[in-house]
């Protein structure tokens, strides 16, 4: 296989691997009966362990304040996040991860991180280093295009 021909499999290899992340995510979403937003919403409650502000969400999201407070609204709805008042500043509302949360982290995500382990302990150090090297050079492209796109002035033509 030409090296021409290896990058086109490795582009298609990716956009497949985009769509698997997608369909997980779908399933999850519809397993917890949440839209994909409240999803991501979770994971940056999950992932970070320590409560953030509404602020912090918003930003982390791109959402607006009110848009984000509606996400928080239904992940309390949910049972899967709680605000907290922030014990450094009594004014300052905190959201946080339940017990629930942490039980669909543990059922739902913990599966996948101990399949994925499973599968990179065959490979030898040097083609994890590659590996390492590869996500690290394909999530920076990716932020450069979604930087790219937010910033273009080009809209597409209207019918």
């Amino acid at each position: 296989m030409s090296k021409d021909e290896m990058v086109r499999e490795v582009a298609i290899g990716l956009r497949l691997l985009q769509q698997s992340f997608d369909a997980f995510d779908e399933a999850a979403a519809t397993a917890l009966k949440l839209n994909r937003t409240d999803l991501r919403a979770l994971d940056l409650l999950l992932s970070g362990g320590d409560p953030l502000s509404a602020g912090e969400l918003s930003a982390a999201l791109k959402l607006s304040p009110a848009a984000t407070t509606t996400v928080i609204d239904r992940l309390e709805r949910a049972g899967l996040a709680g605000r907290i008042q922030d014990p450094q500043n009594r004014r300052r509302i905190l959201v946080a991860a339940t017990d629930a949360a942490r039980k669909v982290e543990h059922d739902i995500y913990a599966p996948v991180g101990v399949a994925g382990t499973k599968s990179l302990t065959g490979y030898t150090i040097e083609q994890l280093a590659t590996i390492l090297d590869f996500l690290r050079v394909a999530r920076h492209v990716q932020e450069d295009q979604a930087t790219r796109i937010r910033t273009s002035r080009h809209q597409p033509d209207q019918p």
